[in-house]
């Protein structure tokens, strides 16, 4: 199980990521895929997996605590030899990975996808922040390798799928102020198809009916959800959301 931290930090990474001039790149989001001055890197599963462990814990790390941690099933000699296999073979397609001692950690240049990601959200989560990318500009809109099914990789994908689910909806109160209707509709869909039995997001999409004059779709709305909700938990809407619309309903 990989510790709590945060993945995005510039000045840690030396003030590379995601520049122009990055040379080495690593994806994690939607596929896992590595490049070289953009041309792919194809490695076996067990190097792809040793880059994306070392990316996600995004600090120096123990070889024990590596090889331990990717081969569980292994003696501590086995996963030992394992590992020195997968940063052969790693190291030998380009400058992914340093070692010191009995420590490793991705290089500070290699440019890493969910580090970018993560720090658009963070940004905006933050309050003093305006900025309002249209939400097909949101980069934290695909899980995390969702084909791999390492805890240590479940356990980063559900904190990334929060992440993306606050930020979308940050964002979309910021358009539904701004009177961008139709962006807000969309990054509180995509908040929504993100995590469907959430609450918050058909607020936002009730009230962006509301400001358009939409009446009858945010009664729709509200309504669809109220049956989902029950459908699926045997529960009703709060009473936040039934006020939205209590003007448009005897109930």
């Amino acid at each position: 199980m990989l510790p709590r931290r945060a993945l995005a930090a510039p000045a840690a990474r030396g003030g590379v990521v995601g520049t122009a001039s990055t040379q080495i790149h690593l994806g994690l989001l939607g596929s896992f895929d590595a490049s070289i001055a953009g041309d792919h890197v194809s490695l076996p599963m067990n190097g792809q997996r040793l880059l994306a462990f070392l990316a996600l814990n995004g600090r120096w790390v123990l070889r024990s605590f590596v090889a331990g941690s990717l081969w569980l099933d292994s003696t501590d000699d086995r996963a030992a030899g394992s590992l020195r296999s997968a940063l052969w073979r790693v190291n030998r397609e380009g400058s992914f990975i340093e070692a010191k001692g009995e420590q490793l950690r991705l290089l500070p240049g290699v440019a890493v996808d969910v580090y970018a990601a993560v720090e658009q959200a963070q940004r905006l989560l933050d309050a003093e922040s305006d900025e309002r990318p249209t939400p097909r500009d949101v980069l934290l809109h695909e899980d995390l390798l969702p084909d791999w099914y390492d805890d240590w990789v479940a356990l980063e994908r559900e904190r990334l799928r929060q992440l993306r689910v606050h930020a979308l909806e940050q964002l979309c109160d910021r358009l539904l102020v701004a009177e961008r209707f139709g962006e807000a509709t969309e990054a509180a869909l995509a908040a929504s198809r993100t995590e469907p039995l959430r609450e918050s997001p058909q607020r936002l999409l009730i009230r962006i009916h509301l400001a358009e004059g939409n009446s009858s779709e945010a009664l729709v709305r509200y309504r669809r959800f109220r049956t989902l909700l029950h459908d699926e938990l045997g529960i009703e809407p709060t009473g936040t959301l039934t006020q939205l619309v209590s003007h448009l309903t005897n109930r």
